[in-house]
């Protein structure tokens, strides 16, 4: 399986998170915010085969792109349409279902479903073309826990962090692998072949294979020989207040990601003012992927309030703290 990412959008300006999970059966398309322009570069094809659309929060800079998104796919019935995102997402994405002139609609199909990402519960609004959204129709609630939802090989979790108002962290993690090691395979004078999918793919404890002539137990053979590999990883990151107790909560819940993309929105001489809006700055950004012990740390959502040559000094800022920091590759004024 494969976990590859694109930051959409210019420096400077509204950005989002666009990553790809490639199981090998199947490709999806996680979507994470929607500013304006962000989908500008991406093909019409690709936006309508997101699966999945997921809001940090509402605020402006964060849904301007909305629309373009919907316009793609508002009567897609291929597959689900999934919007998560915090409490007030269905009120706020309702008014934009409802902000145009619907009078063709009552012969389309399209359900969209809004789930809504609170402390103890998330609960799921659905709403349907045919009717021109006209309905928030409830589909209940279901207690609150780290794993949002699955995939096809994966998983996203999702953290409530504060920005004067509930922002979710998201992490995708691919789910770990069974793989046989080798060295225990020659350790055990055991030959390869057929018998080890038997073993990896986790088959009856009381079935047995033979090898070379000889029947083995698969239970034995798999407590003996498979190893869990952990799988690849990305979390996004923006619009919150990184104080000491959200840093110890996330370098515990990123411990070992292998990228996280994150806003850079102040540099630290502006720490006071950073707080002041609830935001980061890129050292501590930098501090939080060292603590973390992650791969990399890709920086985005940058501040127009200052000028690429003090953009490229932020970098150098969080790169004091976390070597292996970089902005995104398609920017072009520095990495």
């Amino acid at each position: 399986m494969t976990i590859t990412f694109e930051i959409l959008g210019e420096p400077g300006r509204d950005n989002a998170l666009l990553v790809r999970v490639d199981s090998g059966q199947s490709l999806e398309r996680l979507l994470f915010d929607c500013g304006e322009g962000c989908l500008d570069r991406v093909p019409f094809s690709d936006v309508q085969a997101i699966d999945h659309l997921c809001f940090s929060h509402l605020h402006m800079d964060h849904v301007a792109g909305f629309d373009h998104f919907f316009r793609c796919v508002f009567d897609r019935d291929s597959k689900p349409n999934q919007i998560w995102g915090p409490p007030e997402t269905a009120r706020i994405l309702q008014h934009r279902f409802r902000g145009f002139l619907w009078n063709l609609h009552a012969e389309m199909a399209g359900t969209w479903r809004v789930t809504e990402i609170a402390d103890q519960a998330i609960s799921t609004s659905r709403f349907e073309l045919a009717e021109a959204f006209e309905i928030a129709h409830d589909e209940g609630l279901v207690a609150r826990r780290p794993t949002l939802f699955e995939g096809a090989g994966y998983v996203v979790e999702a953290y409530t962090m504060d920005h004067r108002t509930p922002t979710i962290a998201y992490v995708v993690r691919e789910k770990s692998r069974s793989n046989i090691d080798t060295a225990r395979l020659s350790a055990m004078s055991l030959r390869p072949g057929p018998w080890m999918k038997v073993v990896k793919d986790g088959a009856d404890a009381t079935e047995s294979v033979s090898i070379n002539g000889a029947s083995y137990s698969v239970a034995a053979l798999r407590d003996a020989l498979l190893v869990e590999t952990p799988g690849d990883s990305i979390a996004y990151l923006t619009d919150f207040l990184l104080d000491e107790n959200a840093m110890a909560e996330l370098a515990s819940v990123l411990k070992g990601c292998q990228t996280i993309v994150c806003e850079s929105q102040y540099r630290h001489s502006d720490l006071e003012l950073a707080r002041k809006n609830f935001h980061m700055t890129t050292t501590l950004t930098g501090q939080l992927a060292r603590r973390a012990e992650v791969g990399n740390l890709v920086l985005f959502h940058l501040s127009d309030r200052y000028q690429p040559a003090e953009w490229l000094e932020m970098l150098a800022e969080a790169k004091e703290q976390f070597a292996s920091t970089s902005f995104p590759a398609t920017w072009q004024f520095g990495h």
